[in-house]
């Protein structure tokens, strides 16, 4: 059932002499995360600022894997395996995140990763996951138009953690952020003029081929992200 699935994320930064090593897992890690029990979806994504959404936003040094599981059980269960181990191995930092999905609308890799959740209320920290797909014809219109965005978004009252999030080709991007409570993810959402023009302009200049917004509850969280505790 949808309502049971489970989200994780894992981010981990690499030093600089371990970023091809994280290359290779970057690629090496697709199959034994087709065969991993009750994976539901799996996405090996680069970082970066959430700034641009070009090449030069990216950051070599953190990466990152989002995971959606049919229950609790598998996902502890992949926690203790070989994928996770390995990157262990190889960085100097991590922090991983256990959400429950609550709303999600749109698709990736014409895939519903967190089903059709129904609504519910949230008490606590929000994460909000938006991904797209750029329309070749519409990407420079639409890299011009996120400098404000971003700038404002990393302003916003209530953000803890903004990570822009992303797969090759380039025209592929989006965002992981994690906020106070659902009502500071409403406020940048819907009453903030750059993020409102925003919205006015994908519908109007149709930028996105495929797009996916989803918000998810924290239910947990351990490690750091460039030295804090985001949710600390």
């Amino acid at each position: 059932m949808d309502g049971d699935r489970l989200a994780t994320l894992h981010v981990w930064e690499v030093p600089g002499r371990a970023v091809p090593a994280a290359l290779l897992r970057m690629a090496a890690d697709r199959r034994p995360l087709r065969r991993a029990p009750g994976l539901r979806f799996a996405k090996l994504l680069g970082t970066g600022s959430g700034r641009t959404f070009t090449v030069g936003d990216a950051d070599p040094r953190r990466w990152a894997l989002l995971t959606v599981w049919d229950d609790e059980h598998a996902a502890t269960a992949f926690e203790d395996g070989p994928v996770v181990r390995r990157w262990q191995r190889i960085a100097d930092e991590q922090w991983t995140a256990r959400l429950r999905p609550l709303a999600a609308h749109g698709r990736w890799s014409r895939r519903e990763p967190f089903g059709r959740p129904q609504p519910r209320r949230w008490d606590g920290p929000v994460a909000a996951v938006t991904r797209a797909r750029l329309a070749p014809r519409t990407a420079l219109t639409f890299w011009r138009a996120v400098p404000p965005v971003s700038a404002d978004l990393h302003e916003s009252p209530g953000l803890r953690l903004a990570l822009g999030i992303g797969e090759a080709p380039l025209g592929l991007q989006g965002t992981f952020s994690v906020w106070d409570s659902a009502a500071a993810l409403n406020s940048f959402a819907y009453g903030r003029a750059p993020h409102a023009a925003v919205v006015t302009r994908t519908a109007q200049e149709g930028w996105y081929a495929e797009e996916l917004f989803a918000r998810l509850g924290v239910l947990s969280a351990e490690g750091t992200v460039a030295g804090r505790d985001p949710l600390a």
